[in-house]
């Protein structure tokens, strides 16, 4: 065996984009993963039928299409199918009623009334700019904006929302801007929610959408490994690395890992001060994970939902902001905010024999132990009489138990890290480049480091664009198209 370039630890989607990028450029590259199975967030496995698949954790991908990374990747160049719903997103309110986010703006507008044009003027500009706007939110945000434009655009409708006094004056508007803010998991209104918001939100009208691959959040995974193993790459799967002296010498070790995690695998090899700020970020609320294997479509009372690709299960702005902001500050409730996926409304392969897949998220206290399977169905059964009688079987994980199955998701934070104002901006600490740690050669690039969550391998790949020039001299990046 000859000599390694680069180790990277760690196999979700930022973990692999690394390595696709070092092995772009020519490195020879080992990924080590402690599970047997690679693709961390990404992965995708039968739970209760043989012929019936759960994605264990994300499902739904409107970065899978729209970051700098996968744009180049060309995921359908490769085979993989996103599969875009005609409605992205929708919000159950009470008394039987809904608002739909549409896969068309003008479809959108025209369910939304009185705030049809008040929708227009906020997303329309956006969606006009949307590539700009989404490779300021997803770059290393060290540098001035591409587009200046497009960033004064976005930051004043960030400024306007940021504070939870927006325009709108229906309940429709107001929910479905509220339901995409707590993608953020944390206090609401915030302005990093209302960026959260109209990054997601707009998406949700643009090519890109809010996708859902063909047979499930595997096949991304899949895709980027078969590019790392094609260009001389290699997965080493079931092999924990537990100290960082348990890796191969390599000129570069990228670790997509969350700074605790860092923290354990370097011990006294970092400097005191850089410990001690690592020990000082903060983690996000915790998700607490539903899977369900049903009879039948979910039975919503607003028959529109039917059609939605995600659901946001939340009551109005009001109630969303309200449980957000307890659940981040520690506090339990009944009732929380509950993202849902349907995945054979999108993708009808995923349902057999007509059992079919039910996902579902609930934001809980970080570290909450709780079952949350009888939390959530009652969530989904107040907006889905019935639902409780289509359940063959389930399965429940608390937020404890997500920081077992990924140690990045601390106390069952998976956006590995709060996002917070000043962590939005400066993660995991302050440094000029983000991506280097004290260390020679060493780098992370996990969700921690700027741009943070989601699956858009931002993370990984201006990670591995770090390593690349400062320990192998190569100033230009690899092409990643197929």
């Amino acid at each position: 065996m000859g000599d390694i370039d680069a180790v990277v630890v760690g196999t979700g989607p930022n973990g692999l984009a690394a390595a696709v990028t070092l092995a772009r450029a020519g490195l020879k590259v080992e990924l080590y993963e402690r599970h047997d199975v690679i693709g961390g967030g990404l992965r995708t496995v039968p739970l209760f039928d043989s012929d019936v698949v759960h994605d264990v954790c994300a499902a739904v991908h409107p970065m899978a299409a729209a970051s700098r990374f996968f744009r180049e990747f060309d995921l359908v160049a490769r085979g993989v199918d996103l599969l875009r719903p005609a409605v992205s997103y929708a919000h159950p309110l009470p008394h039987g009623r809904a608002a739909l986010a549409a896969a068309d703006l003008d479809a959108t507008c025209a369910g939304l009334g009185e705030d049809a044009r008040r929708w227009r003027r906020l997303m329309a500009p956006l969606v006009a700019r949307s590539g700009a706007v989404v490779d300021l939110l997803l770059s290393d945000l060290r540098r001035l904006p591409a587009d200046p434009v497009a960033a004064l655009s976005f930051a004043r409708r960030v400024l306007q929302h940021g504070r939870g006094t927006g325009p709108f004056v229906t309940d429709g508007a107001r929910a479905l801007l509220a339901g995409v803010a707590g993608h953020v998991v944390g206090a609401l209104p915030s302005l990093p929610g209302a960026a959260v918001a109209l990054l997601l939100g707009h998406l949700a009208h643009t090519d890109a959408g809010w996708p859902l691959p063909r047979g499930g959040s595997g096949v991304i995974a899949e895709a980027l490994a078969a590019d790392i193993t094609a260009h001389g790459g290699v997965l080493r799967t079931g092999h924990e690395i537990r100290d960082l002296g348990d890796l191969p010498p390599a000129r570069s070790v990228l670790l997509d890992v969350a700074p605790r995690g860092f923290l354990r695998l370097a011990g006294d090899r970092l400097p005191p001060r850089y410990r001690r700020a690592l020990r000082r970020f903060r983690y996000a609320p915790g998700v607490a994970k539903a899977d369900f294997l049903v009879s039948e479509p979910i039975p919503w009372t607003a028959r529109e939902v039917a059609g939605a690709g995600t659901v946001h299960l939340g009551g109005t702005q009001e109630q969303v902001f309200r449980v957000e902001t307890a659940t981040a500050r520690g506090r339990r409730t009944d009732e929380p905010f509950v993202l849902l996926v349907d995945p054979a409304v999108t993708d009808p392969s995923r349902a057999s024999g007509g059992r079919r897949p039910v996902w579902a998220y609930a934001h809980v206290p970080n570290g909450d132990t709780r079952d949350p399977v009888d939390m959530i169905r009652r969530r989904i059964e107040t907006y889905a009489p019935g639902f409780s009688d289509t359940i063959i079987a389930s399965r429940g994980v608390s937020a404890a138990e997500m920081e077992a199955y990924n140690p990045n998701y601390v106390g069952g934070d998976i956006a590995s890290g709060a996002m917070t104002l000043r962590q939005a901006l400066i993660r995991p600490t302050p440094r000029i480049d983000p991506y280097r740690t004290p260390l020679p050669g060493v780098y992370l690039c996990s969700a921690s480091v700027p741009p943070g969550p989601g699956v858009h391998a931002m993370s990984g790949y201006l990670a591995a664009l770090s390593a690349l020039r400062n320990d192998h001299g190569v100033t230009v990046p690899p092409s990643l198209s197929p």
